[in-house]
C-alpha cells in the first residue's frame, strides 16, 4: 500500500475535551473539505482525561483523500507557567513589574509535562527555556 499523499497542515490551538464546529475548528476543517464532526469526536475523545478547557496545540494532516489524523502538543508553556504562579495573565511590562514568583521544581515540573515538545538536549537546558518564558511574562524563578 502506498503513503498517503500530504495535502497540508492545520494548527490550531483547540480546549480540551471540548471540540466542536465553531472558530477555530469548523472554518479550518471545512475550508480543506475534511468531515468536522468526526474529527471533534476523536479530539474529544482523547483528551478526554485532560483538564477541561485547557487550550491544546495540535497538528492535524490533511491528506489528498480528504482524509486526517492528528497530534495533539502539550499544553502551552506560557499557560503552565500561569497555572503554576496562580495568576490570570503575564506582566504587560514584564522587566519592571514582576506579577508572580515560580520555584526551580515548579519549572521542573513544566518541563516534565511537556516532555516531547521542548528542543532542550537535557533537563537543565529544558529548565532554562520554560525560565525564560517566565521573565518575558513577569514571573520570577527563584532557586
Amino acid at each position: 500500500m502506498a503513503a498517503k499523499e500530504l495535502m497540508t497542515q492545520v494548527k490550531l490551538q483547540v480546549p480540551a475535551g471540548s471540540a466542536n464546529p465553531a472558530p477555530p475548528v469548523g472554518p479550518a476543517l471545512g475550508q480543506h473539505g475534511l468531515n468536522i464532526q468526526d474529527f471533534c469526536k476523536q479530539f474529544n475523545d482523547r483528551t478526554k482525561d485532560a483538564e477541561k478547557g485547557m487550550a491544546l496545540p495540535v497538528v492535524i494532516n490533511v491528506y489528498k483523500d480528504r482524509s486526517f489524523d492528528f497530534v495533539i502538543k502539550s499544553a502551552p508553556a506560557a499557560v503552565l507557567l500561569k497555572k503554576a504562579a496562580g495568576i490570570q495573565k503575564g506582566s504587560a511590562t514584564p522587566h519592571t513589574n514582576k506579577v508572580a514568583k515560580v520555584t526551580n521544581d515548579q519549572l521542573a515540573e513544566i518541563v516534565k509535562a511537556k516532555e516531547g515538545d521542548l528542543t532542550g538536549a537535557n533537563l537543565d537546558n529544558s529548565i532554562k527555556i520554560i525560565a525564560g518564558t517566565a521573565r518575558s511574562m513577569g514571573i520570577e524563578v527563584e532557586d
